[in-house]
């Protein structure tokens, strides 16, 4: 059984993840520009390398430190999902039969280059890849299946609250401002629902244990 999730924050509402594996630490998201020498630190607590940097999606507070951390460790590996590595890039194109709406949030893009595009059913170390598409088209989760901890990315929020981005929730709407398919948001909701998750680790916001319940409500209120 591995130990607790490890979340960094930076400012208290964007964070990342250093999960642990057998041959060192995957960092989930990268929180915003500045913050790599804060994020090293943190790894360095838990006495253990980062080698894999996995990115939920490509919006500029999840991938906001990435090009520091590639410099300072150039042997990561560095992972997005295959239709979000585009947008990572600036290619703001839509593909045939994807919602032909405005991508919504900040795409500030990285000079960084993936070193692997993942998609749905794929591993990375311990974690199982579950495509969540509607907050951006590539968007993906992250399982790890040994203690059943779900890194939900912004598919929901729980600042204020457990809340899906499907629908704003007023005491935190940035992550609803950003999303650019509700309607597929909402559907992704209901997938990492049915995973019945033992703990939530989001995007933004406090890790919530036993979170099936307060999933459940934050669809309903979806309507």
């Amino acid at each position: 059984m591995p130990n607790s999730p490890h979340r960094f924050t930076r400012f208290g509402f964007v964070n990342a993840w250093l999960v642990e594996e057998d041959d060192g630490l995957t960092l989930i998201d990268t929180t915003m520009k500045g913050a790599g020498k804060k994020i090293l630190a943190a790894a360095d607590g838990l006495g253990a390398p980062i080698v894999r940097i996995v990115l939920t999606h490509a919006h500029g507070d999840h991938i906001g430190a990435l090009d520091e951390l590639a410099a300072a460790l150039p042997e990561a590996e560095v992972i997005i999902s295959t239709r979000d590595a585009r947008l990572l890039h600036k290619d703001m194109s839509l593909d045939p039969g994807e919602p032909e709406r405005k991508l919504s949030g900040s795409y500030p893009g990285a000079e960084t280059v993936p070193s692997r595009t993942v998609q749905h059913g794929d591993r990375i170390g311990s974690l199982e890849v579950v495509a969540t598409p509607g907050h951006t088209p590539g968007h993906i989760a992250l399982l790890d299946p040994r203690d059943r901890t779900l890194y939900c990315g912004d598919v929901y929020s729980t600042l204020g609250g457990v809340a899906s981005s499907a629908k704003a929730n007023p005491r935190f709407p940035l992550v609803r401002m950003g999303t650019w398919s509700p309607e597929i948001d909402l559907e992704s909701a209901r997938i990492l629902r049915a995973l019945d998750p033992a703990r939530l680790a989001p995007g933004h916001g406090k890790l919530v244990e036993a979170p099936g319940a307060a999933m459940d409500a934050a669809i309903a209120r979806v309507g």
